[in-house]
């Protein structure tokens, strides 16, 4: 298995980072796949097979702490193609609310 479970939505409160500016202060962390949960079901495959996926947005994914679990927000695609080259961790933004 890869995560620990997949959700479709984000149990916990709005924390207000949207943007990768946003997201910029939080520093990033080495994270086990197989310590988060996702917040969807679904996953863009153009994104996962894109070279340039990171081009555009955060080169690290956005996982959030909350009451004890690790959900990651975005980056499902930098989480999947880091297990396909089988590796059990990836570095993210890691907010703890």
């Amino acid at each position: 298995m890869i995560f620990k479970a997949v959700g479709d939505s984000r149990p916990y409160p709005d924390h207000g980072l949207v943007t990768p500016k946003d997201w910029s202060p939080v520093t990033p962390r080495v994270v086990r796949l197989a310590d988060l949960t996702t917040t969807r079901t679904t996953l863009d495959l153009s994104a996962l097979l894109s070279e340039d996926s990171t081009f555009y947005g955060d080169i690290f994914a956005h996982v959030v702490a909350y009451e004890n679990e690790l959900y990651l927000e975005d980056g499902l695609h930098r989480a999947l193609r880091a297990a396909l080259q089988s590796r059990a961790t990836f570095h993210a933004r890691l907010l703890s609310l």
